[in-house]
């Protein structure tokens, strides 16, 4: 049968949230070593790969759902438009990392988590905690200090957070196993990017379908894996592992991105940033300990 649905402990649950986290947090080494190829044309891969492996594996560990999905015209329609949102969230990812807003990128997924509460009260018609409240309006407030005092709205910080907010949106409201949907996802999304591969390769000389370097090639394929193996992952540990622990873990992936974006790479981190980030920990402090408290978002009746 499936091994997504063999029994893990919870230390091993912990050991796949950190490998996932860890991965996760460590892309932009991954992406700067593709930086000549367009970002545009990177996502068009990293899509192909991605269906490429994601259909190997779930045939091999759950086909008959894959299947199922397939055989449902409405579902399909649903699981392409989250193909899309996560599509577009892989390319402004690989932007920011190829342009150099790593830092940027990084604050996007730390803001995530109270977009997603954010979401969750105007989609799902969720009540905010006291806490939760407070940290989205410091989130805010750090936002708000940062394109008045920089002159430039972080729109990556927030493209990133959104995407991802409404992606994980419509992952709820779709209630499906996550591999299998995940492979649908982009199963819908994969006949536009190897389009757009052999459409750039046939229009543009500098855009050859594999570059001439056989390591940038060989990274371009590997894409693919890189992608569904944190996934895969983040799905066996989500399984075993209370959301509060996963709340924590999941801080890894955008401390490490900072991390890198100012020892790194050298990204210039003022203090406009500074005093934005603070302001989105000091708001994130407050809703890790609402969730600590047992204090969940609950439907309005």
């Amino acid at each position: 049968m499936a091994s997504d649905h063999k029994k893990l402990s919870y230390n091993q649950g912990i050991v796949y949230a950190l490998g996932c986290y860890l991965a996760w947090g460590f892309f932009p080494v991954f992406w700067k070593a593709i930086t000549g190829v367009p970002a545009i044309n990177v996502l068009a891969h990293r899509i192909v790969w991605s269906f490429v492996f994601l259909l190997a594996w779930v045939w091999l560990t759950n086909r008959q759902t894959f299947i199922s999905y397939v055989k449902q015209p409405r579902l399909l329609l649903r699981l392409g438009l989250a193909g899309f949102v996560v599509s577009v969230n892989w390319g402004i990812y690989i932007y920011a990392v190829e342009s150099n807003h790593i830092i940027e990128a990084g604050l996007g997924y730390y803001i995530n988590p109270l977009v997603n509460v954010f979401l969750g009260y105007i989609f799902l018609k969720e009540r905010l905690a006291p806490m939760q409240k407070i940290a989205v309006v410091l989130a805010l407030i750090g936002v708000t200090y940062f394109t008045i005092s920089y002159g430039q709205f972080p729109w990556i910080s927030f493209a990133l957070a959104t995407t991802f907010g409404l992606y994980g949106l419509l992952k709820k409201k779709a209630n499906l196993e996550s591999m299998p949907a995940l492979t649908v996802e982009t199963m819908m999304v994969f006949p536009f990017a190897l389009a757009f591969l052999f459409y750039s390769a046939e229009n543009n000389a500098a855009t050859p379908f594999f570059p001439s370097s056989a390591v940038t090639s060989s990274l371009l394929i590997i894409s693919g894996l890189v992608t569904a193996i944190p996934l895969l992952w983040f799905g066996k540990s989500a399984r075993v592992i209370p959301l509060s622990t996963m709340g924590f873990i999941q801080y890894l992936c955008p401390t490490l991105q900072l991390l890198l974006g100012i020892f790194v790479y050298n990204e210039t981190f003022g203090i406009e940033y500074l005093i934005c980030f603070a302001f989105v920990w000091v708001g994130l402090a407050f809703y890790t300990i609402s969730i600590l408290k047992g204090k969940k978002v609950t439907i309005a009746k």
